[in-house]
């Protein structure tokens, strides 16, 4: 099989070729998508001594915070009070993609109330019916519930809010992308843990592929650097004990004991390609193919051989109609967590071959995002594969893992398509083929 050659409206499968034309960050690595580039080639980590809440009783003290995160441009400061953090990173993440994908001025004036314009289907010249949206959270807004419940607990019922529903229902972030930008076309939630962001941009490219919309902005968003989540995350002996916060994602790396605690939000706008080059759109590079499976074995553990996995990967790789050895690099999970790692190497191994391809994780530098992971490293290895330079996987020393893990500087690879993958609790996997324009 072979992917579609350019100039066709449609792939192998006669279907109308996905083009990404829009990318937006809220990351720990950056607020931009530039920032982020820069941060990930410098293998720089963001993990730093939590500043959200009081952790000095915490057995895990750091987590990689988005820093110098401000909603008020984006939605003024009323509804900053009235919507959770996970769905603030979403709807400004989704702006900034849309505004890239418009070539609208995503500036706020000068004014004290004058907001970041929100671009419109008419920017995109597009039916208000014919833009969708699709939002993964896989939590949703778990700070909020976790305030309420203490002020429950300490007040009784007249200290919940009014506004608690709307504010941790895992649904707000879609809801309210569509309210701001006016789109009228279908809107979905997804959550599938920590395959959401991936799972959210690969159903995106089902709606343009199925002629159920003209565009669509779709990605993760997830903000549970909170108390009660972060106990919990360290009770089951998922997170990082390092004692050193900047050394303590090590993807693949013979030393990881864990993760560490991410937030943030990447979106993604998606249209048919023929209509991208119709409105002279900047068209970063394609999704070619999606892939997901479960394991159905564990509620936390993955398959120990990753069979999982390997049948998503290949899924993604047949729906792109790309051969395995045409994949310049997998942008690999890669959560720095023992039973992850060997299964992903494993399953990396027998799709690719022990060695056979680059691997990387974003992580090291990121921290585990959750629910907005997949779609940060599916902006990640989308620019990866369309400038042919890997950015190297932060704090990895050594593997006795069948991957050859890009570590110490970035690789220069040939411009070729790339296989992100994102693997969940549930046993959900998900792989995305994205190539270069």
């Amino acid at each position: 099989m072979t992917a579609a050659v350019a100039g066709d409206a449609t792939d192998h499968r006669g279907r109308p070729r996905v083009a990404v034309t829009g990318l937006g960050v809220k990351t720990p690595a950056g607020l931009t998508v530039d920032e982020l580039w820069d941060t990930l080639l410098a293998a720089r980590p963001a993990a730093g001594p939590i500043t959200l809440y009081d952790a000095s009783e915490h057995s895990v003290g750091f987590a990689c915070e988005v820093r110098d995160f401000d909603p008020v441009p984006y939605v003024g400061p009323k509804e900053v009070r009235r919507t959770d953090r996970a769905a603030l990173l979403a709807v400004a993440a989704a702006t900034d993609a849309l505004t890239d994908a418009t070539g609208t001025n995503g500036t706020a004036g000068t004014a004290p109330d004058q907001l970041v314009p929100a671009p419109s289907p008419d920017d995109l010249g597009a039916d208000p019916l014919r833009c969708a949206v699709v939002a993964g959270s896989g939590i949703g807004g778990i700070r909020t519930l976790e305030d309420q419940i203490v002020g429950y607990a300490e007040k009784g019922p007249s200290r919940v809010g009014p506004f608690l529903v709307p504010m941790m229902m895992p649904n707000a972030a879609a809801a309210l992308v569509a309210i701001r930008h006016g789109f009228t076309g279908p809107n979905l939630a997804v959550a599938t843990a920590c395959a959401t962001g991936a799972n959210a941009i690969g159903e995106g490219a089902r709606l343009v592929r199925d002629g159920m919309a003209d565009v669509v902005v779709c990605g993760g968003t997830e903000a549970c650097v909170s108390p009660v989540a972060m106990a919990a995350f360290a009770r089951m002996g998922a997170l990082s004990k390092n004692p050193d916060p900047s050394a303590a994602s090590r993807p693949f790396d013979d030393d990881r004991d864990g993760f560490v605690m991410g937030e943030g939000a990447a979106f993604v706008v998606l249209e048919p390609y023929e209509r991208a080059v119709a409105r002279d759109a900047h068209i970063y590079g394609e999704l070619l193919g999606y892939g997901m499976t479960c394991d159905a074995h564990h509620i936390t553990a993955p398959l120990d051989d990753g069979s999982g996995a390997v049948a998503a990967i290949e899924m993604a790789l047949a729906d792109a109609g790309v051969a395995a050895g045409a994949i310049g690099h997998v942008n690999a999970h890669g959560t720095s967590t023992p039973h992850n790692d060997d299964a992903e190497a494993a399953a990396i191994a027998k799709v690719f071959g022990p060695g056979a391809v680059p691997v990387t994780s974003t992580k090291g530098v990121t921290g585990h995002l959750i629910g907005a992971a997949g779609a940060v490293e599916a902006v990640a290895a989308l620019l990866a594969a369309a400038r042919g330079l890997v950015p190297p996987t932060a704090n990895h020393r050594h593997t006795a893992l069948p991957v050859d893990v890009v570590a110490g500087e970035p690789r220069a690879v040939d411009v070729a398509p790339a296989v992100s993958t994102s693997f969940a609790f549930g046993g959900h996997n998900a792989a995305l083929v994205l190539g270069p324009a």
